[in-house]
C-alpha cells in the first residue's frame, strides 16, 4: 500500500515536471500557455519536487519569487509525505 503511494508521488512529480516543460515549450513558440494557477497548484499538491527541478532544468518561472516560494512549499509537502510513507513501511 505505502509503496503504491510512493510510486504515485513519483509519477505525479514526473507529470508536473513534464507540464512545466510543456509550458516552457509553448512559451518559446508563442502558443497557448498553461495557466499559472495550474502550474502553482500542481506544485503545491504533492508536485513540488517536479516543479522545482523543471524550473531549473527548463529555466522556467525562476524569476518569479512567488513560484519559488510555492515550489519550496511543495517540496516540504513532498518530504513530509515521503517521511510518512517511510515510517509506515518500517
Amino acid at each position: 500500500m505505502m509503496m503504491g503511494l510512493f510510486a504515485i508521488l513519483v509519477i505525479w512529480n514526473l507529470v508536473v515536471f513534464v507540464i512545466y516543460g510543456e509550458d516552457k515549450r509553448r512559451a518559446k513558440r508563442g502558443l497557448w500557455r498553461i495557466s499559472e494557477k495550474t502550474l502553482l497548484l500542481s506544485a503545491v499538491l504533492f508536485g513540488g519536487i517536479g516543479a522545482l527541478l523543471a524550473g531549473h532544468v527548463f529555466h522556467h518561472k525562476t524569476r518569479k519569487v512567488y513560484f519559488q516560494i510555492i515550489w519550496w512549499i511543495g517540496v516540504i509537502i513532498d518530504c513530509v509525505a515521503i517521511v510518512a510513507i517511510i515510517r509506515n513501511l518500517t
